[in-house]
């Protein structure tokens, strides 16, 4: 029989960063749609401050660089020192989430970024531009992942894919309207490009306001220990890869020794970070997260997702100003079909994924549809018509919004709360890696590919177009102007960046095949209900080795116990009670309770080693407190049970210091009722009733005895329905909330349920009439129900009550005849049908 665990308390008592608790937090129920959505308001607002901040200076560049003297080289440098700064601290900022308050993290990251714009606004020349827009990337990194992090920790992965929607419809606006914003502020005049930077400054200050009064996330104090090291080398690592291909095919060539130098120099520091990791005591990305082959995989698709998501991001807006001549807002406007099928798919996909629990069918859709969009667009021309592009658009824009949060989700749903933060920012930092390293190869393709085009153009046009060229002037590798070329040379011009643009969506395309591949091998594993963190989620559900120690502090807060977590108070609440100290040797120790947080006394809770010895055993005294002895450091399993309550078993990981681990019980109960007829009173034997969760999933079935009686044990506290169906009466629905322990008794009364059926004939031969048209009138005079005869003739109506009616058939010339109905019913009603004269 299939049984899903209660739902558990939340901490009413656990601390929320000096803010009192919502509503629902110490109710013992999930959080509301309400409340979810006030939480998440600062949020998304924080959000989309950082999409903006990426996408509002896209089509100001050009004046921005122009402005501030800078040439081709301060133009790249200003997009990737922002990239290059999210990349690398994505990760740190996931570690810290798991250790610090993750509310007063995103705080931080809110005010680094406006702090990093308002300087930005008053930057004098590009150098100084280029280092605050690395300020700017580490507040927008810690945002970006932060977002995902929260999430994750209010709400369960079942019901996540719902409000990952509101993520990618913020992700949508964002996108399409910095571009238009940031086109719209640099062509007025009173504004001019600085208030691109201004723009977002009221946004963040906002939100912070409404993320201090909104966002209540309880804060588990415990000892911590940042891996400054692994952060170092991870960041290290990551910038000189992308140093090397921001500059490699410019500065100098692809096989170079700066590009050995560099690819080495990433490859050392890349192994010194993994030897750090391995022997951290809190690393930054623990590197046991990818023996979970989910997380491996999914940590890969986001590499290549990474590299087919930002393409379009940069690469559209040049192609629309330089391959078919648009100004900076129009090219906002021409994107809209791809921001169009992101947010419809992120959207939709987020509401079937709450309601059905699945997600690898988006992912592998996604897949395939990212890849095609890409294909189609590598046919792009400077004078492809808008409408094919719009359905290319639109087909990329919908495989971005399939894979881009549910990559992230469904590796939330492998890991528990302690590497909630890292294994999310191990996603993002693929994805922003693969971004980095996508814009700046195919940045690097796009510029040999207009380069050669233009060359092949001008020299169509002979020696007039050298003349043109010369007239055109030397450009200095910036971005060209359109209006200042005669009409020729504009028409070379718009030809090669169509063309160009064309190649680097063809070189995209095979990266979305590869995620499209990966995503094939991800195992589906359905989302869990609770949310990670949640003391009640299912132990049958997977867990990391470990996790034993940050469970324990986070029980005891989130159900109001004492504080087990101190050795000498546990020891001393032994000492009270007169019962023997903790035992010799390495103890673990902590309270039983239930899922209403009652003590629960008497349950034996027995410590086995992985080879299945018994090591040690205890009984819980009446205020549930226990205490078993450990051999010594090392892993062992925790089993307890008790009479009435489901048995768990538990991973615990022992050191030097006692360990304090707190352990909840799910009671099981029972559910025994009566099947008795409404009319009479009697019992009614042999019916059959059933009993389904909330999601429909049967949990017991059986039938009423001679007295009408049935009995099931060892259901789930909880929301059920009850289904009671027996022949003669109609089948009747009932819900029913099952106590946390004893037995839950309800009565099901069944109304009478008559059966009429019989056959229609017809002719001389008195054959069954197919296809006849017979009718039941109760005596007022309504219609009760109809039938359509099959090729035997038969009708049948069921669930009637008792009375009088009349049945009317056609097919021939109609025949109208009443009849009584009582009891069981009436079996062999015949009607005959004929002609007259027959």
């Amino acid at each position: 029989m299939a049984t899903s665990t209660p739902t558990g308390v939340r901490g009413g008592h656990a601390r929320h960063g000096g803010e009192p608790a919502p509503a629902s937090a110490g109710t013992g129920a999930p959080m509301t749609h309400r409340e979810i959505m006030q939480a998440l308001s600062g949020l998304l607002l924080g959000l989309f401050v950082a999409i903006l901040s990426s996408t509002v200076v896209t089509n100001a560049l050009p004046h921005i660089i122009s402005d501030l003297g800078g040439g081709q080289s301060a133009y790249t440098w200003v997009v990737t020192a922002s990239l290059l700064a999210m990349t690398a601290t994505t990760p740190l900022w996931g570690k810290l989430s798991d250790l610090f308050s993750k509310k007063l993290l995103v705080q931080i990251a809110l005010s680094i970024y406006v702090l990093g714009s308002i300087v930005a606004g008053l930057s004098v020349n590009s150098e100084m531009l280029i280092a605050v827009r690395v300020v700017q990337g580490i507040g927008v990194g810690g945002l970006s992942a932060l977002a995902q992090i929260i999430l994750a920790a209010m709400i369960s992965p079942r019901e996540r894919g719902r409000y990952s929607g509101y993520l990618g419809a913020v992700f949508a606006v964002a996108t399409v309207g910095g571009p238009l914003l940031g086109g719209v502020i640099t062509d007025t005049s009173w504004l001019g490009w600085r208030w691109c930077f201004y723009v977002g400054v009221p946004f963040a200050v906002i939100a912070l306001i409404v993320l201090q009064k909104t966002l209540h996330l309880p804060l588990v104090k415990r000892k911590v220990k940042v891996d400054w090291a692994g952060a170092f080398f991870i960041s290290a690592a990551a910038s000189l890869l992308l140093i090397w291909v921001t500059f490699a095919g410019d500065k100098y060539d692809w096989i170079s020794w700066q590009t050995y130098a560099m690819v080495g120099g990433s490859i050392v520091l890349g192994l010194i970070f993994l030897l750090v990791e391995a022997k951290a005591a809190e690393p930054i990305i623990p590197l046991r997260l990818f023996r979970n082959r989910t997380i491996s995989l999914a940590s890969l698709a986001s590499l290549f997702v990474g590299v087919s998501m930002f393409t379009g991001t940069v690469f559209f807006s040049q192609y629309f100003q330089l391959a078919r001549g648009k100004s900076p807002t129009m090219s906002g406007v021409m994107t809209i079909p791809m921001i169009g099928g992101l947010f419809v798919a992120s959207t939709v996909a987020g509401q079937v994924i709450t309601r059905t629990g699945r997600w690898k069918a988006w992912l592998v859709t996604g897949g395939f549809l990212l890849t095609g969009g890409l294909g189609l667009l590598g046919t792009i021309r400077y004078d492809t018509p808008y409408w094919h592009m719009a359905f290319f658009m639109a087909a990329m824009g919908l495989g971005i919004g399939m894979m881009m949060q549910n990559l992230v989700l469904c590796t939330q749903n492998q890991v528990q709360a302690q590497d909630l933060g890292s294994a999310s920012s191990t996603v993002t930092f693929f994805r922003s890696l693969g971004g980095a390293i996508g814009v700046s190869v195919l940045g690097s393709i796009l510029s040999n590919r207009v380069g050669d085009y233009l060359r092949d153009g001008l020299t169509a046009l002979g020696p007039q177009g050298r003349a043109l060229a010369a007239k055109a002037g030397d450009s200095g590798g910036t971005i060209p102007d359109l209006g200042s070329m005669p009409a020729p040379l504009r028409h070379v011009m718009e030809v090669a960046y169509g063309h160009g643009v064309g190649d680097v969506f063809l070189y995209a395309a095979p990266c979305a095949f590869v995620a499209f591949v990966v995503t094939w091998f991800i195992k589906e594993v359905p989302l869990r209900t609770r949310a990670v963190g949640d003391p009640s989620q299912n132990p049958q559900e997977p867990a990391a080795a470990g996790s034993a120690q940050a469970q324990a502090p986070e029980t005891a807060a989130a159900y109001d116990l004492p504080p087990a977590a101190d050795t000498a108070a546990t020891a001393g609440a032994f000492a009270g009670a007169g019962a023997p100290p903790l035992p010799d040797g390495t103890p673990v120790h902590g309270l039983v309770r239930s899922a209403e947080g009652a003590a629960v006394p008497g349950a034996a809770v027995t410590l086995i080693s992985l080879a299945g010895r018994q090591l040690g055993r205890s009984v819980a005294r009446p205020d549930g407190v226990y205490a078993v002895d450990a051999p010594g450091p090392g892993s062992y399993v925790l089993i307890a049970s008790a009479d009435g309550f489901q048995p768990q078993a538990s991973t615990v990981v022992v050191g030097e210091e006692p360990l304090p681990y707190d352990i909840l019980l799910s009671g099981t109960s029972g559910l025994a009722g009566l099947v008795r007829a409404a009319e009479a009173g009697t019992p009614i034997p042999d019916a059959m009733v059933i009993v389904t969760d909330i999601r429909g999933d049967v949990l017991a079935t059986g039938r009423s005895d001679a007295q009408g009686a049935f009995a099931f044990g060892e259901l789930v506290p909880g929301s059920v329905t009850v289904a009671v169906n027996a022949s003669g009466f109609r089948p009747l629905a009932l819900p029913v909330e099952i106590g946390g322990q004893g037995v839950t008794r309800i009565e099901a009364v069944l109304q009478s349920g008559a059966l009429v059926r019989g056959t229609v004939r017809a002719g001389a031969d008195r054959r069954p009439l197919p296809d006849a048209r017979v009718t039941l009138v109760d005596a007022a005079g309504n219609v009760v129900a109809t039938s359509t005869t099959g090729d035997d003739g038969a009708y049948a109506f069921a669930d009637l009550n008792a009375g009088d009616y009349t049945v009317i058939a056609t097919g021939y010339p109609p025949v109208a005849g009443s009849l009584t109905v009582s009891g069981q019913g009436v079996d062999g009603h015949d009607i005959e049908l004929a002609h007259p004269g027959e």
